[in-house]
C-alpha cells in the first residue's frame, strides 16, 4: 500500500515537472542540442539541451590545474551551429587551440573577447546574446547573481542563442535562473589495447540543477572521434540526490 501510494506521488511530481517546464517555454517544442549520449539525454527533460537558454559549467578542480570543463563545454560548442561564429568572453587570453581542436571544435571559429573585469564580461555577453549571427556566447566569470543570471536567460530567450558561464573553479553556487548547471571533473585516462599513449580522455560530469528534471552524475569516455562520446551512470552524493525518486532511478538502471 505505501509503496504504491509513493509511485503515485512520483507520478503526480513527475507530472507537476513536465507541466512548469513547458510553462516555462521548454517543453516538447523547444529547441535542443542532443549529447548523442542516451544515458544523459534521457535524464534531461528536453531529451538533450535547450538552445535558447542559459547554462552553467564549472571545472571541478583549480583553474590552473583542470581543464575538464573547457573540452566539456568545446564538445558541445563544436556540434552547435558549425557555420556560425562563438563569442568567447574571458579575462585572461589562456584557451589552447590544438586542444580545442581535439574536443572539435575550430579555432578559427572563435570570437575572442578579453575584459577587464566581470563586470564587462556580464555586459558583453548579453549584447552578444542579442546578436542572432553567432551561435553561441561564452563568458569566463566566477560570481554570476540571480540579476545578471536572468538578463542572459532572457536575451538567449530573446534571439534563441545559446549561452554559457564557465566558471574555471568550483564554488558554491547561489540562486541562478541557468536552465542547467554542470560540474566537470578529469578523471585517469584507460589505455586502449595494443595503442601507444595515455588513452582516451575521460570525465566526471555531474549534473547539479536541471529545471524540471534532477541531479545525476556519469563517467564520460571519448570514443574515436569528437563526438564519439559513451558514459557510464554513477551514484549521485547524498548531498544532491532527491532521495525516493533518486531510489527509484538507481533501481531502474
Amino acid at each position: 500500500m505505501r509503496e504504491a501510494a509513493e509511485t503515485v506521488r512520483q507520478a503526480r511530481l513527475a507530472g507537476l515537472r513536465r507541466y512548469l517546464t513547458e510553462a516555462e517555454g521548454f517543453g516538447q517544442k523547444a529547441i535542443v542540442l542532443p549529447f548523442g549520449v542516451a544515458a544523459i539525454d534521457e535524464a534531461l527533460p528536453w531529451q538533450g539541451l535547450p538552445v535558447a537558454a542559459l547554462h552553467e559549467i564549472e571545472n571541478a578542480g583549480a583553474a590552473d590545474q583542470d581543464g575538464a570543463g573547457v573540452m566539456f563545454l568545446a564538445g558541445i560548442l563544436a556540434r552547435l551551429a558549425p557555420a556560425r561564429p562563438v563569442l568567447w568572453c574571458l579575462q585572461h587570453p589562456d584557451l589552447h587551440a590544438p586542444g580545442l581542436a581535439l574536443a572539435g571544435l575550430d579555432a578559427r571559429r572563435l570570437v575572442l573577447l578579453r575584459a577587464p573585469n566581470e563586470r564587462d564580461i556580464l555586459w558583453a555577453m548579453e549584447e552578444g546574446l542579442r546578436s542572432r549571427a553567432l551561435a553561441a556566447v561564452v563568458g569566463e566569470v566566477e560570481a554570476l547573481s540571480t540579476s545578471s543570471s536572468r538578463r542572459l536567460q532572457l536575451a538567449a530567450e530573446s534571439t534563441g542563442i545559446t549561452g554559457f558561464v564557465l566558471h574555471r573553479s568550483a564554488g558554491n553556487a547561489p540562486a541562478s535562473a541557468a536552465v542547467t548547471r554542470w560540474r566537470v571533473a578529469a578523471l585517469p585516462s584507460v589505455p586502449v589495447a595494443g595503442e601507444p599513449g595515455i588513452g582516451r580522455p575521460r570525465w566526471r560530469v555531474e549534473l547539479l540543477r536541471c529545471r524540471g528534471g534532477m541531479p545525476a552524475a556519469w563517467d564520460v569516455e571519448a570514443g574515436d572521434d569528437p563526438s564519439g562520446w559513451t558514459a557510464r551512470y554513477v551514484a549521485v552524493s547524498a548531498a544532491l540526490a532527491d532521495r525516493p525518486a533518486f531510489r527509484q532511478i538507481r533501481a531502474a538502471g
